[in-house]
């Protein structure tokens, strides 16, 4: 304190209350400023409205430009869905195709136009040749032609058997009498029973029709069916059912399962006698469809061997 008044308040000349004037001045200027920055640093709600108001319209803007690459993303992703469903699907058909026997493949579509397709083979495991004449010295044993035969001589490495397949000799076909693996009666087709390493024995004696040119016999697993159905919108397969004469559509018994789905069309159409009757060709089609709206279609060919 001095003369009256604080000494660290005080400018040298000035009187104590002249001092008092300036440092009240002083700090209501501080809290002024204060004051001001405090406003300044907060927004009002009119300033809220504009803000959100820009940021809808960018983000409109936006949604614009993007909605279509992100759609036609999706739809892509769709499509390769679909086109790997349909193409799986072929690839199985084609590859029980490669193992047909020889002129069993055939196709029907009784329905029509927009109806189920059924494509129908007998799938073989193997082969080989069967002794037709004894060796110079009268041995070996032979398949007999004349009469009912139950073993004869395989004349090539042994096929692998699991147990209910068919020897099938000489097969060209529904309509030919005696050469039809399908036929009822005078069939060329006769059950396996066992082997021992060298010969076949079967379950039970055989009379086949027709003997075979090159001595050729095809093991027979089962018979099988594809049918591609869009009014169920599916592709199925069977298996292991009973040999008809008739083609089943769809067979009855047997196993089956479902391939693919979201089928909204299909074509399959057999040409036997496609390559001078030695090669048969089986075409398909396949249209599939998402529930977006995708769609894709598939064509493949299949050539089969017809030589018995």
């Amino acid at each position: 304190m001095k003369n009256g008044c604080r000494f660290w308040v005080h400018a040298p000349g000035a009187k104590c209350g002249a001092r008092r004037a300036s440092a009240s001045f002083a700090s209501l200027l501080r809290i002024e400023n204060f004051q001001l920055k405090s406003r300044r640093a907060g927004f009002t709600l009119v300033e809220m409205i504009v803000a959100i108001a820009i940021m809808s319209i960018v983000a409109a803007a936006v949604a614009v430009f993007i909605r279509r690459p992100v759609e036609s993303y999706v739809a892509s992703v769709g499509r390769a869905e679909l086109s790997d469903v349909a193409d799986t699907a072929l690839r199985r058909i084609i590859r029980d195709l490669q193992l047909a026997l020889p002129n069993s493949v055939r196709v029907s579509n009784p329905g029509g136009a927009g109806t189920a397709f059924y494509l129908e083979f007998l799938i073989t495991s193997g082969g080989g040749r069967y002794r037709a004449a004894p060796t110079g010295g009268g041995a070996g044993n032979i398949l007999d032609f004349s009469v009912a035969d139950a073993s004869f001589d395989v004349l090539s490495p042994m096929p692998t058997f699991a147990g209910g397949e068919s020897i099938v000799i000489y097969n060209l076909g529904t309509g030919f009498s005696g050469a039809d693996a399908y036929a009822a009666a005078n069939n060329n087709r006769a059950l396996y029973g066992s082997n021992n390493g060298t010969a076949i024995t079967l379950s039970a004696a055989k009379l086949f029709p027709l003997a075979s040119p090159g001595n050729r016999f095809q093991v027979v697993q089962y018979a099988v069916t594809y049918a591609c159905d869009p009014v169920v919108r599916e592709i199925r397969r069977y298996w292991n059912y009973t040999i008809a004469a008739a083609q089943p559509t769809p067979p009855g018994s047997g196993s089956n399962a479902q391939l693919a789905r979201n089928v909204n069309g299909c074509t399959i159409t057999y040409n036997q006698n496609a390559v001078q009757g030695r090669n048969g060709v089986v075409t398909l089609n396949l249209q599939l469809s998402g529930a977006g709206g995708e769609a894709v279609s598939l064509f493949q060919e299949s050539h089969v061997s017809n030589v018995p």
